[in-house]
């Protein structure tokens, strides 16, 4: 007689929840279900909706990322806090080995390391900390196809229900049974993996507080979007391709970071609902004259504070407030105090790369705070990069990164409820493409371990 198979339900088709499916697809003791609220890859590549920041949908917002593989326990999520360093490597590499097969380019940056030694040391000498990792870029281009190959792929192993909204997860006795949809469907299940992404923090913030699960407020990230010529970074860029830099303002001491770096890319907007913010991307086959990368400042609030992604949104909608969009500034007119103008940006040496951002006047939408760990960082940055610092450098803002609450988990990523397990960017554990696929794969490889 038949032993029936396990089912497993999948909520999220970003990178940890196609991973998670990926993992456990070939074996046949389980059903998989994956389902997501948003549009299949083939659909969103068609109407474009994910370049204007759309999240739902197959791939998630690693769909239509700059699609930069960091291989880095340090960044890009904080996995390291529930495995140790040495295991957490191993998924890394497994990580990187999928999506090679997958049609990842070959080529490695961050591997040199005499030079990186040499950028260290300058580093150092400005007071900055260098973090060191291995980069496989992907680009906005190639990422949304690596992944609809992987779609066709998982198409025959999996169920996969797109376009579907689940309202809320069913926990009988403590342990989770299925989820609800919103049109009223019951999909029963023995485990319910939770990986909204970043679209669907709220909602997973609202079931946590339903279900009493607990949890902790991971840090806010705000700052701004730099553009400048892509000679400036060149010495940086060709080595580490995404130069990973960590400095704590004298002022407040406060923890400030480059981000996603995009050598000879393209600053672009990002629209989260009614918001807009700014990003970067970079192309495997164009290029700019320009290379772009966020500044963020990392702030832990205290008690009782407990909404980093309210307060993120409140600070954005004040640029959309002022220029219904994205904001642009000089930084000699940002220093001097002065609002940017058209005709001043015209005359700058740096040709925006984003057309339809609006000259504005940055003080009057980041907190006083942040705009001095920003200059002061910025200063710093010119030691090792001369040309940062000049008038001509072009501020876009307001760059947020909204990091959900961390629900208490297991070292396994399982909830207080036995058998319900949230992993990626909407769980707050992961904060790029590399952390959140190795969440799913950790999961999976757990689910897998209790069928055994």
């Amino acid at each position: 007689m038949a032993v029936p198979r396990k089912r497993v339900v999948i909520v999220g088709a970003g990178p940890s929840g196609i991973f998670t499916g990926l993992e456990l697809s070939a074996d046949s003791r389980l059903d998989v279900t994956i389902i997501d609220k948003g549009k299949d890859i083939e659909k969103r590549m068609q109407d474009n909706v994910a370049y204007n920041g759309v999240y739902n949908g197959w791939g998630g917002a690693g769909a239509f990322s700059d699609g930069k593989l960091t291989f880095s326990t340090e960044t890009g999520g904080w996995l390291v806090d529930y495995m140790n360093e040495s295991d957490l490597v191993k998924v890394i590499e497994r990580v990187d080995e999928v999506f090679l097969h997958y049609g990842a380019t070959d080529r490695v940056y961050g591997v040199d390391e005499d030079k990186i030694s040499k950028i260290a040391r300058e580093a150092a000498k400005a007071d900055f900390r260098l973090v060191p990792s291995k980069v496989r870029h992907l680009g906005s281009d190639q990422c949304p196809r690596i992944l609809q190959n992987i779609r066709r792929d998982l198409e025959s192993k999996v169920n996969i229900m797109m376009e579907t909204e689940i309202d809320r997860v069913i926990v009988v006795d403590g342990a989770a049974r299925g989820v609800l949809t919103k049109d009223g469907r019951q999909i029963a299940a023995d485990y319910v993996v939770l990986a909204p992404g970043r679209s669907g923090a709220d909602w997973l913030k609202r079931e946590a507080e339903r279900l009493n699960l607990s949890s902790s407020v991971n840090p806010v990230d705000l700052g701004v979007r730099v553009e400048v010529p892509a000679e400036v970074l060149e010495p940086l860029t060709s080595v580490l391709y995404e130069p990973k830099l960590v400095y704590y303002s004298k002022s407040f001491d406060d923890k400030v970071r480059t981000f996603c770096v995009n050598p000879y890319g393209y600053v672009v907007e990002e629209r989260i609902n009614d918001l807009v913010t700014v990003n970067g991307h970079s192309y495997l086959e164009k290029r700019s004259d320009n290379t772009n990368f966020a500044i963020l400042v990392s702030t832990q609030f205290t008690e009782p504070f407990k909404d980093p992604i309210a307060y993120g949104r409140y600070i954005a909608k004040l640029a959309n407030l002022l220029v219904n969009g994205v904001m642009v500034q000089r930084l000699g007119d940002l220093v001097t105090g002065r609002r940017s103008t058209q005709e001043r940006l015209s005359r700058s040496i740096v040709e925006p790369t984003l057309g339809s951002a609006h000259p504005g006047d940055l003080s009057f939408v980041l907190p006083a705070r942040y705009l001095a760990d920003i200059k002061e960082m910025l200063r710093a940055l010119d030691k090792i990069a001369p040309g940062v610092y000049s008038n001509h450098t072009l501020i876009y803002g307001i760059e947020v990164k909204f990091y959900s609450s961390r629900l208490k988990l297991t070292k396994n990523l399982e909830t207080e409820i036995k058998n319900l397990f949230t992993i990626g960017d909407g769980a707050g554990v992961s904060r790029g493409l590399v952390q959140s696929s190795a969440s799913g794969l950790i999961v999976a490889r757990e689910i897998l371990r209790r069928v055994t």
